[in-house]
């Protein structure tokens, strides 16, 4: 190839690659706070196909699970590792906080619950449309 040709597509990468990030809708952040023995919000809804930023915040004094097994199935997921081993909850030690990227990827229903703490009414659902 020759130099002009390969500086012409320098260029165009250099062109391209900002254009193509600024066409990428950043995340949309959604805050849930757990705490003895409550989620705010206790109710979540997403969109298919949009991308997600969950923030969850730990103000209990107890360990808390942000847990949703058949949701984190029916996403894509861009963090994987701010899940536990099993890919089926998010633990969280008091004071902490974690996020969370995800993509929507099926409509419907599911289930939240803390796992330690479901049988106090720490539930949820969350709904994609």
């Amino acid at each position: 190839m020759s130099a002009k040709l390969l500086a012409g597509i320098a260029l165009a990468v250099i062109v391209a690659a900002p254009a193509a990030a600024a066409g990428r809708a950043p995340a949309q952040s959604v805050t849930v706070v757990a705490s003895e023995y409550q989620f705010a919000p206790a109710k979540l809804a997403f969109k298919r196909g949009a991308l997600y930023r969950l923030h969850i915040e730990n103000h209990g004094k107890e360990q808390h699970e942000f847990t949703a097994p058949e949701f984190f199935k029916a996403v894509k997921l861009q963090n994987a590792e701010a899940l536990n081993a099993d890919r089926t909850e998010i633990e969280l030690p008091p004071g902490s906080a974690k996020d969370l990227f995800f993509v929507p990827q099926q409509s419907g229903h599911y289930p939240l619950r803390c796992s330690d703490h479901d049988w106090a009414g720490m539930t949820g659902s969350i709904t994609v449309k």
